[in-house]
């Protein structure tokens, strides 16, 4: 056993003569003091011995592990002195080791399918415009014929902004809704009129499975002579068609918007339970994905448009329930978790 403990001594301080380089150290240290070093292997071999040599074999051991911890700091010193007096010369980069692959990003769910929506609509001809998310209550309320003492307003909970009001009386908010563009583009543009808006909103409510304060809406207008509500159900079937696939179920119902006149809702079938009713559904096995109508003639004279000649449909839709129905999410927040596992796999 002295032979053996001598020779790993020998060998050791051989191998450590010819180390130039804290990697090289790593690897000594590895070797000749790690958890399977050469050395464990001579102390797992002294239980084999009489008890007399045993113990001379133990302390011989000790001593030479002890002598190699004490070898190794004071080669460590070396090395990290010879890397101060030469900085860049020695273990500034290891060409051996693989390089990392940089992370990149890519759009997020809700961005992808705003893109892709754009494409729907644009390709059916209407145009894409983007107004304010601050703005002022007579565009999201009063010229959408949602007046101050009207019951629509409660079921909109608003961010109000903190600021003196405009020179006509106007109040500042987070818009709750994109519709004010209806109004902004119908003062400034004559019809013919097609247009998408997509953007965020807000509004103070709770969160849960479907709810969320901010969210994506697209709106959409269509402003002509002798458009009707076949004009607006047969440009949503063709939307959904082309999103949806023509396999998923559409459904519409009379609904009550104080901007349209009549109004209707459009539910999509639930992709998580295919109809049967879940969570996500509320059992009912639709989700409603938007609102719609044919533009109130009020509207129409708010901005600007002579109600007896023109007529136009308008929906909005909050994005972030499209997808939820096109890959079967079953809930919201996850959009806004900033968990790379869930945005990964879009």
């Amino acid at each position: 056993m002295k032979d053996q403990i001598n020779e790993l001594r020998k060998d050791a301080l051989n191998s450590l003569a010819s180390v130039t380089s804290r990697l090289e150290l790593d690897a000594w240290r590895v070797r000749y003091l790690g958890k399977k070093s050469c050395l464990q292997a001579v102390l797992k071999g002294l239980g084999s011995l009489p008890a007399d040599e045993r113990k001379i074999a133990g302390a011989e051991t000790n001593r030479l592990k002890n002598e190699l911890e004490c070898l190794l700091r004071e080669k460590q010193a070396a090395l990290e002195a010879a890397s101060a007096q030469s900085p860049g010369q020695q273990d500034s980069l290891d060409i051996t080791l693989p390089g990392r692959p940089a992370s990149l990003g890519r759009l997020h769910p809700v961005t992808k399918v705003l893109h892709e929506m754009g494409v729907i609509f644009t390709s059916m001809g209407f145009e894409v415009v983007e107004g304010p998310e601050v703005e002022w209550d007579y565009y999201n309320f009063e010229a959408l014929n949602i007046p101050k003492e009207h019951p629509a307003r409660d079921s909109m909970q608003t961010f109000w902004v903190d600021m003196p009001t405009g020179e006509k009386g106007w109040e500042m908010l987070l818009r709750t809704h994109t519709s004010p563009m209806q109004i902004r583009v119908m003062e400034k543009q004559t019809p013919p009129l097609r247009i998408i808006v997509p953007g965020r909103v807000f509004r103070y409510e709770a969160t849960d499975t479907t709810h969320i304060p901010m969210f994506h809406q697209i709106e959409g207008l269509a402003v002509d002579k002798g458009i009707t509500m076949a004009d607006l159900k047969g440009t949503l079937y063709e939307f959904s068609r082309r999103f949806f696939g023509p396999e998923r179920k559409v459904r519409f119902r009379v609904d009550f918007f104080p901007f349209v006149e009549p109004g209707v809702d459009m539910a999509v079938e639930c992709a998580v339970c295919k109809g049967d009713g879940c969570r996500l559904c509320g059992q009912s096995g639709w989700i409603e994905i938007l609102g719609a109508g044919m533009v109130h003639p009020r509207v129409l004279e708010a901005g600007g448009i002579d109600p007896e000649e023109y007529s136009g449909f308008a929906f909005g839709m909050g994005i972030e329930r499209v997808p939820l129905l096109r890959y079967g999410i079953d809930d919201i927040r996850l959009f806004y978790s900033s968990d790379l596992r869930f945005l990964r796999q879009f």
